[in-house]
């Protein structure tokens, strides 16, 4: 992308103007990207494998606060959310369409630096931008990003199929977005009462760019195909733990029992999360926005994946009389419920 410390209007360009602007730098990168961008509709050709589509939108003031999100690392975390669904399918990603809602408030330039983050998503996950549409807006800035991507039949995985008895797996950590996003609210609220104070990040990289700049798990479904090992059910974690879990339980019809002390908690994040008087578990359970994954096997795979360091085994699939619970570490059981992320929750 270009790099211009100026300011132009979006009205110099237009919103046709503005497409050609961004888009000029797009470069295809899949063989089944027959046509991009340029006509009424992109064309796709995936020769017999089942293509797999997910949307979803970003709303400035709902899911993003532009007083801490930098513009490059929204259009990254924008791309990344989308293309985490077409894996959590067990599906790989291809394209993307892009729609923006701007606001008069925004430059060319602003505009220009929010698409050279989903550029580089889109180099990283290796997928193509084939459409979109651009508007204006009253309310600030909103983006919805639409992912296709493509799998052969049998490889795909959904929520639906878990079954009595096999184990619940999560790949990484979980809890240190949430975390990261207290720590950015407090920076901010500090900053509006006193404007001189510089943030206090220092220390704090690995909870912070899980916030601002997640990544979706594009090894996983790598690693299980190299292990021989195809999950039974699988989701990915974006509103929280509890919330993912019970969704599993309710497509397959079956209940869990979740043990905490196996649930993965990075030492940064425990450590903030207990700074902030919050308990790390609650963290994990409730704050969404991590993007790992969210699967189960069966039992005979087991040996396949336990030495690996990226996966944990937390938990395993009951029957659905059985409920969902959690056992605590002190080995209580109680029931499990979402407390998750839901944007259409008064706050």
């Amino acid at each position: 992308m270009l790099e211009n410390t100026e300011r132009t209007e979006l009205s110099t360009l237009g919103e046709f103007g503005l497409i050609k602007h961004l888009t000029q730098f797009i470069e295809i990168a899949n063989e089944s990207t027959v046509k991009g961008v340029g006509d009424d509709a992109a064309v796709i050709d995936y020769k017999g494998k089942k293509t797999v589509v997910s949307t979803d939108m970003l709303v400035e003031g709902v899911h993003f606060d532009l007083a801490y999100m930098p513009l490059k690392h929204l259009g990254y975390k924008a791309v990344s959310v989308n293309v985490s669904d077409i894996y959590a399918m067990n599906a790989v990603p291809r394209q993307i369409t892009i729609s923006l809602a701007i606001s008069s408030r925004f430059s060319v330039e602003a505009v220009e630096e929010l698409y050279s983050g989903m550029m580089l998503a889109c180099h990283k996950y290796k997928v193509d931008i084939v459409g979109g549409d651009t508007t204006s807006s009253k309310s600030g800035l909103i983006i919805s990003i639409t992912a296709l991507g493509e799998a052969e039949e049998n490889d795909l995985v959904y929520r639906t199929t878990a079954k009595e008895g096999d184990l619940l797996c999560v790949t990484g950590d979980l809890g240190a977005a949430y975390v990261g996003l207290q720590l950015l609210e407090r920076e901010k609220r500090i900053f509006m009462e006193s404007p001189g104070v510089q943030p206090d990040l220092e220390g704090n990289d690995y909870i912070i760019e899980r916030q601002l700049k997640p990544e979706a798990r594009k090894d996983i479904p790598v690693l299980l195909q190299k292990l021989d090992v195809k999950p039974t059910a699988m989701i990915d974690v974006s509103d929280g733990l509890a919330s993912e879990i019970l969704h599993l339980c309710t497509g397959s019809e079956t209940g869990c029992n979740l043990y905490e002390e196996k649930i993965p908690i990075d030492p940064a994040a425990y450590n903030t999360a207990r700074e902030f008087n919050l308990d790390p578990t609650v963290c994990a359970l409730s704050g969404g926005e991590d993007y790992e994954l969210l699967f189960t096997i069966d039992q005979s795979d087991f040996p396949k994946i336990k030495a690996n360091p990226d996966i944990t085994v937390i938990g395993h699939m009951t029957h659905k009389k059985d409920g969902v619970n959690l056992i605590s570490k002190a080995g209580t059981s109680v029931a499990l419920t979402a407390q998750g992320w839901d944007s259409l929750l008064k706050k």
